[in-house]
């Protein structure tokens, strides 16, 4: 990946001690124990800066700012940034002088009076390779784009999926199918019939239509001698001897039929 032009600032710390450090003596790791630590060599400002891949460790004078020691970090954890064995607020940083001969380089401690300023130099290296290694995969990616991971989302062999269809019709039918209630008039609900009960028929008055097969009907009517209609007779009630009237004989003329006319007089 190509190095970018510019420069950027990951973290700045007001307050670092720079130590002397015995040489090491075993693969052990540097312990700042050994150290004189009441006696720092160097005291001024940390400012981590990163341009493309690399981040350097500036080591600055407080008040003008001038450049006391440089250290570029190509990798984190590594040779160049090491923790301390016995304590999380030193480290050791590998510095190089530029404009002496390449390859000039030597190896100092640093620490913090502040765990936290510690824990912030430690993280903005963390964040700053891991950025640096996801710039790496992503180039990668897109030089070889068939060669990245594809989602398959078809069925292994053997798999299987289970639907419990039971419980999702019996929702269905309890949201869709809401039994329907009889609408209400005046306020008041009323009741359906009961299963197997009959409804009443009922009888209209004289001379109003009356509903049969979905279909009105009129009433039967005998016409009288001046052309208006006339409602047949009601039925009289039942009597005890309903043949009484055909046995007598009364001799009157309303119940006898005129010759010529074909109507019935009452």
């Amino acid at each position: 990946m190509e190095e970018s032009g510019y420069e950027s600032v990951l973290c700045v710390k007001p307050d670092v001690h720079v130590y002397r450090i015995p040489p090491r003596a075993t693969n052990r790791g540097y312990r700042a124990a050994e150290w004189q630590l009441d006696q720092p060599s160097w005291s001024g400002r940390l400012r981590i800066t990163a341009k493309g891949q690399m981040a350097y460790i500036k080591l600055e004078d407080r008040t003008s700012g001038e450049l006391f020691a440089q250290a570029p970090v190509d990798q984190f954890p590594g040779t160049a940034v090491e923790s301390v064995t016995d304590s999380s607020r030193y480290f050791v940083i590998r510095i190089e002088d530029g404009n002496g001969p390449p390859g000039r380089r030597a190896f100092i401690g640093i620490g913090f009076g502040d765990r936290g300023d510690a824990f912030d130099f430690n993280v903005a290296l963390q964040d700053h390779f891991k950025w640096v290694k996801q710039q790496c995969e992503f180039a990668k990616q897109a030089q070889n784009p068939d060669q990245g991971p594809k989602l398959d989302l078809g069925f292994k062999e053997g798999q299987t999926i289970k639907l419990n269809i039971a419980n999702m019709k019996k929702k269905e039918g309890a949201a869709g199918n809401p039994r329907a209630r009889p609408a209400s008039t005046g306020g008041l609900s009323l009741l359906p019939p009961p299963p197997g009960g009959k409804t009443s028929t009922l009888i209209p008055p004289p001379g109003e239509q009356l509903a049969v097969g979905g279909s009105l009907t009129q009433p039967a009517v005998a016409p009288s001698s001046g052309g208006a209609p006339v409602p047949w007779p009601q039925p009289k009630p039942a009597t005890a001897d309903i043949w009484g009237d055909f046995t007598k004989s009364t001799g009157s003329t309303s119940s006898q039929t005129q010759p010529g006319t074909g109507w019935v007089q009452f």
